[in-house]
C-alpha cells in the first residue's frame, strides 16, 4: 500500500469537508462554550482550522513540547472571520501536503514524540501519528459543528446532509 496517496487522498477529503465547515463559522462567538469544562468556541474553531498543519510536523519534526520549559508553547492562530478561518484552514493544508509530498514510507515508519515540559507523553510512529490526526480532526470538527448548531449558525454537508445542507459532502 502506497501510504503517501493514501494520506494525501485522505488529506484532499477532509480538507474540502473542513473547509465547508470552517466557510459557516459567524464572528462574535469566540468565549461561547457550552459548558465551564468545554473549549471556547473561537479556539476550537482555530484548532480545526490548523490541525492538518500536524501533518507537517509529524513528518518535519521529530518532537512536539506543548510546555517547552524555558520556553513559550506553539502559538494560538487569531481569527476575526471565517475567512481568516479558511486561510489558517488553507496554509496547513497546503503544508501538509507539501510535506506529504517530500518524505518516503521508511521515514513514516520512523518515531515521532510529544513532550509537555520536558516529559515524553506519546512516543508513535509517525505514520500512526498522521492517522490519528486525522481521527482527531473529525472528533473536534464534530464538536465545532455541533457549537455552530448550539449558536444558531448553518451547518453544512459533512459526511452527508445536514437539517441545513441536504447534499451528501
Amino acid at each position: 500500500m502506497d501510504l503517501i496517496r493514501f494520506f494525501t487522498d485522505q488529506l484532499e477529503r477532509e480538507a474540502a469537508i473542513s473547509r465547508r465547515v470552517l466557510q459557516n463559522v459567524a464572528a462574535g462567538k469566540h468565549n461561547w462554550r457550552p459548558h465551564e469544562k468545554s473549549m471556547e468556541h473561537g479556539y476550537l474553531a482555530s484548532l480545526v482550522a490548523s490541525m492538518p498543519s500536524w501533518i507537517g510536523m509529524a513528518i518535519l519534526q521529530d518532537e512536539l513540547d506543548l510546555n517547552p520549559a524555558g520556553g513559550t508553547p506553539p502559538p494560538r492562530h487569531t481569527w476575526e472571520t471565517a475567512a481568516d478561518l479558511v486561510a489558517i484552514h488553507d496554509k496547513a493544508v497546503d503544508g501538509a501536503r507539501k510535506a506529504l509530498g517530500g518524505t518516503n514510507e521508511a521515514h513514516l515508519a520512523t518515531d515521532w514524540k510529544l513532550l509537555v515540559a520536558g516529559n515524553v507523553v506519546m512516543t508513535q510512529p509517525r505514520h500512526v501519528v498522521i492517522a490519528d490526526t486525522f481521527t482527531h480532526l473529525a472528533h473536534h470538527r464534530g464538536q465545532l459543528t455541533v457549537y455552530m448548531r448550539l449558536t444558531g449558525q448553518s451547518v453544512p454537508s459533512v459526511y452527508g446532509p445536514s437539517a441545513d445542507d441536504r447534499k451528501f459532502g
